[in-house]
């Protein structure tokens, strides 16, 4: 059996003129429609309130007739006419956890959403328990 020869393609030193044309790249408009998260926080990552993923966040009535400075505040409280958890909003939004952190509390500062208490860490413990063998106790007698 003989072998097949493989063509050898020539290569192109740099600074030697190549017969292929360099490749196209689409024209650059400069609207992309992408903003980048920390531009919308600009620049902060920290919430003024203790956000968790479980806190639930509602339109305060007194917010329904304000006009909120930023789009996205506007869509917090449009999502938030039922309470929602922080996790949904960010979710619904499309919006990194983080950043939905500081746009909600931002949008709490402002008056326009309310952010309700939650139990955390050893703070209620024993409320909190007891509220869980309630369930569990209901959840068995179905």
């Amino acid at each position: 059996m003989a072998a097949e020869a493989v063509p050898v393609q020539s290569a192109v030193w740099p600074g030697a003129h190549s017969a292929a044309p360099p490749p196209e790249y689409p024209e650059d408009t400069g609207d992309t429609g992408f903003v980048r998260p920390y531009a919308i926080t600009g620049g902060r990552t920290r919430a003024n309130h203790h956000l968790e993923l479980e806190t639930l966040v509602s339109t305060r009535t007194a917010g329904l007739l304000a006009v909120p400075d930023q789009i996205e505040h506007q869509l917090i409280m449009e999502q938030c006419r039922t309470p929602q958890s922080v996790a949904e909003i960010a979710s619904a939004l499309g919006m990194p956890l983080g950043v939905a952190r500081v746009l909600i509390s931002d949008a709490a500062d402002a008056g326009l959403v309310t952010v309700h208490r939650t139990v955390s860490g050893d703070e209620g413990a024993e409320a909190h328990l007891q509220l869980m063998e309630r369930v569990l106790s209901g959840l068995r007698r179905l």
